[in-house]
Parts: C-alpha cells; sequence; structure tokens
C-alpha cells in the first residue's frame, strides 16, 4: 500500500470468477470498493471507484502478493488464503 498501515476490513464480497483467474468483487468497512484477483500465483488487491470498470484508473494495485498455495502457482485460491495471504481481514457486515 502507498505507506499507511490502515486495517483493512471487507465486510461484503461477490465471487466473480472462481477460478484462473480467482476474483472477487469486495467491500471493505468504510464502504471502499476492491477489486481482489488471484492468477498464475500472483495475488492483488486494487480500489476503485465501484464495480464498473469503466470507472476504473490503470495503475499499480494497492496490494500485490506472490502466493503459491500448497505449491501450485495457478489462478485457484479460496478467499480466506488470499486474505491471509494479501495481509487483509475479512470482517461481519
Amino acid at each position: 500500500m502507498d505507506g499507511a498501515t490502515t486495517e483493512i476490513i471487507i465486510v461484503r464480497t461477490v465471487e466473480t470468477c472462481s477460478a484462473c483467474p480467482s476474483q472477487w468483487d469486495a467491500w471493505d468497512s468504510s464502504g471502499q470498493y476492491w477489486y481482489l484477483r488471484y492468477r498464475h500465483g500472483i495475488g492483488s488487491a486494487e480500489r476503485q471507484p465501484r464495480p464498473d470498470v469503466e470507472t476504473w484508473t490503470m495503475r499499480e494495485p494497492d496490494i500485490e502478493f506472490d502466493g503459491q498455495v500448497n505449491g501450485m502457482a495457478d489462478g485457484v485460491i479460496s478467499l480466506e488464503d488470499f486474505a491471509r495471504l494479501a495481509g487483509i481481514t475479512l470482517g461481519q457486515p
């Protein structure tokens, strides 16, 4: 992230693809939209205005990690493993 150490608490997710890549639309406790994606063993989380891709700004992700799960660098990951590797918290709405 951009130098901030603010905890990210995801309170709502919608799985938009289950594999290759695994991805979710997510919202944090302050209502901020996040795009979560895992492909080829690389995870990323980025803040965007809303799920409509036409509103997005192309830039580096806010969070990126090399997250091979069980030795596999593929596009399948659970939301719980994604959150753990990304350093974000899954909370209650």
